[in-house]
């Protein structure tokens, strides 16, 4: 398993002074603020880098480097990622887990009936919905909202997921 958390895709640059636009992929943004080193990963490479200046427009993080302080050698990271060590994630709420976790999950029902794997995660206005996939799904990917109602435990350490079919689910 990776020992780094994605917290950001490098979408451009802004400026001429190879500031980074970052599309955050954390749910919370303004972790930016919080860090003074990230790395920098670009065609699988990985290179530490010293965190100059953060700040927000629109949706973007505008990232500053110390490493990158020119738009001809920023602009050549673009579709890179921005990655941090594992043990700098954020701390965890009860009830709450990493999305890299989720994945592989088995899933089963409160019956106890195999449904499959958890295979894709996606990300809607309300709620994440969870894909599942396997021999109890007939092979098709059923999709189960993750709510409270639904998702009724999580043992990552087990690498099991219990839940609750709304009615209409399967159809």
């Amino acid at each position: 398993m990776d020992n780094y958390f994605e917290i950001g895709k490098i979408a451009g640059t802004h400026g001429i002074k190879g500031t980074l636009r970052i599309f955050p992929t954390t749910d919370e943004p303004d972790r930016f603020s919080l860090l003074k080193e990230v790395i920098v990963e670009y065609k699988n490479e990985k290179k530490v880098c010293k965190v100059n200046k953060v700040a927000y427009h629109k949706n973007f993080v505008l990232l500053t480097l110390d490493e990158y302080n020119d738009i001809n050698d920023a602009e050549k990271l673009k579709g890179g990622r921005i990655l941090i060590p594992a043990e700098k994630a954020l701390p965890l709420g009860k009830d709450e887990y990493y999305t890299r976790d989720l994945y592989d999950l088995d899933v089963y029902t409160v019956e106890g009936e195999y449904l499959g794997k958890l295979t894709e995660i996606y990300t809607t206005g309300a709620n994440d919905v969870y894909a599942v996939k396997g021999e109890g799904t007939g092979g098709k990917e059923l999709l189960i909202p993750a709510i409270k109602q639904c998702i009724i435990s999580v043992d990552i350490a087990e690498g099991k997921m219990t839940v609750s079919l709304m009615e209409g689910l399967r159809d």
